[in-house]
Formats: C-alpha cells, sequence, structure tokens
C-alpha cells in the first residue's frame, strides 16, 4: 500500500469505529482463577490493516496513534462492560500517546463511568515500540492515572529500549517479562537466571511478575516450579471475543515427575486443619471464634462450593474494627465485607519448595499470617509461613553438608539418594556419570588453581544443560561428576554439552598447546607424553521403568562407571551408551 492508501484506509477505521476487541486471560496458579484480561485490538478482517502491527505503525508515522488508541481504549471498555466479565481489564497504552500534547484529558474516566466500569478495574499497560526520553513527564501523567484509582503494568520487559529504566522510574504495580524470555526456558539456564533475577526485584519493589507468551506445558512447568503465579500464553488461551471464564478449565494437566535433585515434600505435615467460614456468616460470628480460640490467626472464607473466596486475619479484623461504632455497624454484615480476597491458595500435592517460591514472590504477603491449603480446589486447612520458611532453612542446611567444596554441587550421599528415588519412583532417565580426559597431566602441567578453574567450568556447562524441575546434577569428587536426565531429549543434551565444554577450555590452554592440539606432561609413571586437550567421556545407563526392581543405587552407579571407563577407550570426547545389567533373580 502507498502512504496515500494507508492513510485512506486508517481514516476509514477512524471514522468508522471499525476495530473490534479480543480477550487473552491472565491467570493466577496459585488462587486457580482468572486476574484479569489483556485487551487486543484488530482491525477490519478485510483490510490490510487487520494486523494490529500494520494499524499501529500505520497510525505512528501518519500522527494519527493517539486517536486509534483512543478508539481502541472506548472499544475494549464497551466489550469488556457488556459480557460482565470479571477482574482487571488491562489496556495497551503507548508513552508516546500519553505525552502528545493532543491526548485527551479525563477521557479515559469518562469512558468507565459511561460503560459502568471503576478505575480500580483498569491496569494501564504500557507498551514501548520507540524510545521514551521524558521520563518526567511521563511520571506525572501515571501518577495522575494513579491518583484516580488505576493501576500501572510495564509490558515486554527486557525487549524494549529503556524497560529497566521505566521499571526504576516509574515503579509499576505489574510487570509482563517479554515472551522471549519465556519460549524454552526449561532449556535455556540463562532465560531461567534472567526470570529469576526479575523475580527477586520484583519482590523488592513490590510488583507482581506476568509471565507471558507461555505456548509449552514443560515452560509453565519451570515457571511454577520458580514460583511464578501469573501467567498468560497460548497454551491456556488464545485471544478471543469471548474468552473463557474459569482458569481451572483453562490450565493444563501437568504430571510433572517427582523431584530428583532433592526430597519432594509435600504439605501433608504443614497442615493445619483449621474451621472455616461461609462467606455470609455474620461477622460476630467470626469474631467469637477468634475470642475463643487464642491461637487462631487466620480463618478462610468459602463459597457455596467449599471453595476459597477470601481469607480473615485476626490482626486486620481487628484494625478495621477499631474504628469508632465499627463493631455495631458491622455485627450483622456478612464477613465477605471485610474479608482479603488477595490470599495464596495451593495444593496439598504440591512441593515444600514450589510453596517456598510462591511466597517469597508474593510482595504482600506478610510472615505472621496464614496460606489457604486446597485438594482439587476444594478447602483442607491452613498453613503457617513461618513453617515452611523453617522446614526449607532445614533443608538448606542438610543439603550443605554434603555439597562439594569447591562446585557446591550435591555430593555423594545426595547422589545416592537420587539413584534410590530414580529406583523407586519406576522412571525412565539416562544416569549419566561424566570425566575429564587428560584432567591429571593438565593439572600437573599448569597447576592446581587452573585445574580447579577447569573443573568449575564443567559444572558450569553442566548446570547450562539441567532442567531443575526434571534433572539431577552432582559432584561425585575430582574430575567425576554424576548428571540424571529425566527427558528423552538427553543424547542432543550431552552433545551440546561436549561442545560447550570443548569451547570454554581453549581459554585456560597456552597459545602453542592451542596451535599444537596438545600438551606435554608426566603420564602416572613419570615418563614425559603428549596428550591431547582435555575433552570428556560420558557413560550412560539407559534406565527403563521396567528396569527399576531389579537394581539398586549402588549397582546402577557402578555400571554407569563402568560405562563411563568404556567411553574412555575412544579417542576424544566420546559418549558410551549401554542397558542396564539386571541382577539374577534367585530361582
Amino acid at each position: 500500500m502507498t502512504i496515500t492508501e494507508q492513510l485512506g484506509a486508517l481514516s476509514a477505521i477512524l471514522a468508522q469505529g471499525n476495530v473490534h476487541t479480543l480477550f487473552q486471560p491472565i491467570v493466577s496458579l496459585a488462587e486457580r482463577r482468572v486476574l484479569g484480561y489483556e485487551a487486543l485490538t484488530r482491525g477490519p478482517s478485510n483490510s490490510p490493516l487487520h494486523s494490529p502491527l500494520n494499524l499501529f505503525a500505520v497510525a505512528r508515522q501518519t500522527g494519527h496513534l493517539s486517536e486509534l488508541e483512543v478508539l481502541c481504549r472506548q472499544t475494549a471498555c464497551k466489550c469488556f462492560s457488556a459480557q460482565r466479565l470479571q477482574g482487571k481489564l488491562f489496556l495497551n497504552v503507548s508513552p508516546e500517546s500519553l505525552l502528545e500534547p493532543i491526548h485527551p484529558s479525563g477521557l479515559t474516566l469518562q469512558l468507565l463511568q459511561r460503560y459502568g466500569l471503576s478505575p480500580s478495574q483498569v491496569v494501564i499497560e504500557l507498551t514501548e515500540q520507540t524510545p521514551t526520553d521524558d521520563f518526567q513527564l511521563l511520571s506525572r501523567a501515571l501518577h495522575h492515572y494513579r491518583s484516580m484509582g488505576f493501576t500501572i503494568a510495564l509490558d515486554d520487559l527486557g525487549a524494549g529500549y529503556s524497560s529497566l529504566r521505566l521499571w526504576s522510574e516509574l515503579r509499576p504495580d505489574y510487570v509482563k517479562i517479554d515472551r522471549h524470555f519465556i519460549e524454552g526456558i526449561h532449556q535455556d539456564a540463562l532465560k531461567r537466571e534472567f526470570v529469576g533475577s526479575i523475580l527477586q526485584i520484583a519482590r523488592r519493589s513490590r510488583a507482581q511478575v506476568i509471565a507471558e507468551g507461555i505456548e509449552q506445558v514443560e515452560e509453565l512447568a519451570v515457571l511454577t516450579e520458580m514460583g511464578v503465579d501469573l501467567v498468560q500464553g497460548y497454551l491456556l488461551a488464545r485471544p478471543h471475543e469471548r474468552p473463557p471464564r474459569e482458569a481451572t478449565d483453562m490450565l493444563p494437566r501437568v504430571e510433572a515427575a517427582p523431584a530428583l535433585a532433592e526430597e519432594a515434600r509435600d504439605l501433608r505435615n504443614l497442615l493445619l486443619e483449621q474451621p472455616a467460614v461461609a462467606h455470609d456468616t455474620p461477622i460476630a460470628r467470626v469474631l467469637e471464634a477468634f475470642r475463643l480460640q487464642a491461637n487462631l490467626n487466620s480463618m478462610a472464607v468459602l463459597d457455596t462450593e467449599r471453595r476459597p473466596c477470601g481469607i480473615v486475619h485476626r490482626h486486620s479484623l481487628s484494625d478495621a474494627l477499631l474504628k469508632p461504632f465499627a463493631t455495631d455497624l458491622f455485627a450483622r454484615k456478612p464477613i465477605s465485607r471485610l474479608m482479603s480476597e488477595d490470599f495464596l491458595a495451593v495444593e496439598l500435592g504440591q512441593s515444600l519448595q514450589q510453596v517456598s517460591r510462591l511466597l517469597t514472590s508474593r510482595a504482600r504477603q506478610r510472615i505472621e499470617e496464614d496460606f489457604i491449603i486446597t485438594e482439587g480446589g476444594a478447602y483442607q486447612g491452613l498453613g503457617r509461613v513461618i513453617d515452611v520458611l523453617k522446614l526449607i532453612t532445614e533443608l538448606k542446611i542438610e543439603q550443605a553438608r554434603y555439597a562439594n567444596p569447591l562446585t557446591l554441587l550435591p555430593g555423594n550421599v545426595p547422589i545416592r539418594q537420587c539413584l534410590e528415588r530414580v529406583l523407586a519412583q519406576g522412571r525412565e532417565v539416562a544416569v549419566c556419570y561424566i570425566d575429564i580426559d587428560s584432567f591429571k597431566p593438565f593439572n600437573d602441567l599448569y597447576g592446581y588453581s587452573r585445574g580447579d578453574e577447569v573443573l568449575l567450568c564443567l559444572a558450569h556447562c553442566l548446570s547450562e544443560r539441567v532442567d531443575p524441575s526434571r534433572d539431577f546434577l552432582g559432584h561425585i569428587g575430582g574430575d567425576d561428576f554424576m548428571l540424571v536426565i529425566g527427558s528423552g531429549d538427553w543424547r542432543p543434551r550431552l552433545d551440546r554439552l561436549i561442545e560447550d565444554f570443548t569451547q570454554q577450555c581453549r581459554r585456560f590452554y597456552r597459545s602453542e598447546h592451542l596451535e599444537a592440539g596438545c600438551f606435554v606432561s608426566h603420564n602416572r609413571q613419570g615418563v614425559r607424553q603428549a596428550f591431547a586437550l582435555l575433552s570428556l567421556s560420558i557413560g550412560v545407563v539407559h534406565l527403563n521403568a521396567g528396569d527399576c526392581a531389579g537394581l539398586n543405587a549402588e549397582d546402577l552407579a557402578a555400571q554407569a562407571s563402568e560405562a563411563k571407563h568404556s567411553a574412555k577407550e575412544i579417542v576424544g570426547s566420546a559418549v558410551f551408551v549401554r542397558p542396564p545389567v539386571l541382577a539374577a533373580i534367585p530361582l
């Protein structure tokens, strides 16, 4: 299309109000409910400007961006209200349109009043497509929105021109991680590091993190394990004019394999079978329950299907009723008037580690407050935050006792426990015994300090290949490592490990050794000889579920070691795979 044709098509769209809105749900994993919906705009289906990228690009080029965004906002509010969608409405707004002198002030509030919505239901989501220079003016514009009751989200964190500075300057209520860092996160340790850093910053800035662009079950599993609560993407629901309303219908059943890296402790030992109250229970009766039980800190509030819809904390109820005449005013009112809808509900089968990450990712979780434990969505009881932290601390201390002092990876005791869990669970896994070829002569020639650097390099390369939700990595000692891979793609992952380690090791050699492709050092008999550059020998025992009953942990470790010795007989880096040899069954 020529510029004239583009302008004509856009002018027709604006004159006729010919855009339509799709909604994509944003789901809370912990509460298994829809937090809200992001409003996404499309142009006419038969137009070259149907794509939002084309539509907004033309509007930006022709100076009609602010006018188009106002139309999109109006259409979104109208459709959201007409469908009576629950939760928050996320409206995309570009910073540049907010900074335009012609941007109409107060129009969004007027739109909400027209369609029966309140500012507390609306999140202004900043989408950055061009550089933003005037941070002070943008901050004043967003302060204006906040003063009216709106909340703020920052979109595509990590992808924009200045998104980290925007986060620092504007302190948004929500940050949405760009899908580049979500795609394939289960296979990329660096992306997991990035998301982990974002979660830490979010806790300090009291922002909630939304992971968008989730398309694979494995991505969702890793994000859940890391403690990400709010999620969005095609895996849950594609944008639609009439989006789904129930989170349970969207969340896939993730059949997560039991943890290999640590003992999988669920919440049964933490469960406090405390009574709950119905949402229509009079406040006076709830007050009496707290008075009769001095050690009762919280009470869950349930709907008609015994599903949690809120929580009442002793301290917050007391604060609410300290006001003059408050007790008389509220005594006969239902507890739903004073309950908090901002609560954490977790499933009984979740691991202690998952719950710990969810708790620490919540900006508003107080240590003295309780969380709700459910099973199949139905209320079971309460858990105490302090109990979770205590058990996690005990677990970390125990793990530290058996960690290798150089790499801090789990040592021989955790390795044996991992192999015992593999056999008890009847898992299909690849047990990999990894050894560095020519390491002793390298150590003798270059010194122990450089040798330690090589070991740390291998530990890092191995960590890059580990999926924390499915795999286990341990350090047997010296240059021997154990990797247990719980997924079927173990062979290409080992090939990439070898390539990565070979490349990373180049920085440890002298230039003459790199050029020669070998170095000269003493062998075990004290005789000088040439040794090839460092390589990896990997022995693999590919264990199928049916093999587990005929083995014990010691046999499995010994067979992996034997496979490693077979790999060392091959020149250069090699992977030697063998099936397990089962113990003879006595007649």
